[in-house]
């Protein structure tokens, strides 16, 4: 491995260990909330409005954090971000009342909207255009890795040092990270490499026509999958009786299997799907299509264990895909802005999915059949949408 190889592997090693991060650091509230609410002697009612409002300001800052990045520079805004982010968990232990919590949490969430703008682009900057995406993917995949270790580290700290010692040993790592950042990517001007292949240009026009399918593709897939992870356990229990015990184990399957999708599909794009990404995520928005309508269907509860899972890979691939093509587009000066607003459709799939999910189940009488078909509604648009993605 020369130098320049090994420059661009601890980039993205520190890239993808902030990104990890800032996945747990928005599970231990979630994981907390019933140590918070005792201590404070909240109303669930309260203890719900703490996550909506981090949900609430990170989904706001998603298209003016994207151009801020664009604005300011990838570097400074990973640093800026990573910085604030961090010292607002240190922030969060402290926390005195419910209205400290909620200012807090919604302005951790500004803290962390444009973290990945700026890491993608940074990405998108270090590596040259032909191994652009599998960077792009792997970096992703931080996500999956970060939700999925998130119980178990969280858990462990909140048994050694209470809610507030985890909050605190999270905001230490952070700055802990932020400071090997700084070390290795100074200084923090920046100069994007340029390729010897000839210039194209890209039309606003044509721009947005591109980036408005892959808000709708972000938006109904996230619908698909929050809508499962939101009410799953629900399901489980009610509908299939099964015990807290038994479905322990289950939890984590999807996330692996996104996980795992994200960090193949920059491979698949580059090998075996080169200049063919339209197709790539059409086949995978097709799998989601297939195995959501298998889970409406199903009967048996291996069948529904099953098709969930396949149905978060075939999700988390598409997704991925979505991000590791734009990477690949050439002069792209707005690039934090376009991974903003794609990831700002994300950000509302998710918050629309629970309450839709929940209103479908209360008007139709209880029944997940009912939900199920919702998402199945959901996977259709985004297959059909990735229809018109030029390629």
């Amino acid at each position: 491995m020369n130098k320049k190889s090994t420059s661009r592997l601890i980039t993205l090693s520190l890239i993808y260990l902030a990104y990890m991060l800032l996945f747990i650091d928005r599970s231990v509230l979630n994981i907390s909330l019933a140590y918070i609410g005792k201590d404070f002697h909240l109303s669930p009612t309260a203890l719900g409005s703490l996550a909506s409002a981090f949900f609430f300001s990170y989904s706001l800052m998603q298209i003016p954090g994207g151009w801020l990045v664009d604005k300011l520079g990838s570097k400074k805004m990973v640093a800026f971000t990573l910085g604030l982010w961090s010292l607002l968990t240190i922030a969060t232990g402290l926390a005195w009342s419910l209205l400290s919590l909620l200012i807090i949490r919604f302005a951790f969430g500004l803290a962390e909207g444009p973290y990945p703008a700026a890491a993608l682009k940074q990405i998108s900057e270090t590596y040259p255009k032909s191994k652009r995406s599998q960077a792009t993917s792997i970096t992703l995949s931080s996500n999956y890795a970060g939700a999925t270790i998130a119980p178990f580290l969280i858990t462990f700290a909140i048994g050694q040092w209470s809610w507030r010692g985890a909050f605190f040993a999270l905001g230490l790592l952070g700055l802990l990270i932020l400071g090997s950042y700084c070390y290795y990517e100074r200084p923090f001007s920046q100069t994007v490499p340029t390729s010897s292949a000839p210039k194209q240009k890209l039309s606003l026009k044509q721009a947005d026509a591109k980036i408005i399918n892959f808000i709708i593709i972000g938006l109904s897939l996230n619908v698909v999958t929050k809508g499962l992870d939101t009410w799953m356990p629900t399901y489980l229990l009610a509908k299939r009786h099964l015990n807290l015990k038994n479905i322990a184990w289950l939890v984590p399957l999807p996330t692996i299997a996104g996980g795992i999708a994200a960090l193949i599909s920059g491979f698949l794009l580059v090998h075996l799907f080169k200049n063919q990404a339209k197709l790539l995520i059409a086949l995978s928005t097709l799998g989601t299509l297939i195995f959501m309508f298998g889970m409406y269907q199903a009967t048996a509860l291996s069948w529904v264990i099953v098709c969930e899972v396949l149905t978060f890979f075939f999700k988390a691939l598409a997704f991925t895909s979505c991000f590791a093509y734009i990477a690949q587009t050439p002069n792209l000066k707005n690039y934090g802005a376009s991974i903003g607003l794609v990831n700002f459709g994300g950000q509302l799939g998710g918050f629309l999915a629970p309450i839709m999910i929940g209103a479908v189940v209360q008007l139709s009488g209880g029944s997940f059949t009912a939900a199920f078909f919702c998402l199945v509604l959901w996977a259709l648009l985004a297959f059909i949408s990735s229809f018109f993605i030029k390629n």
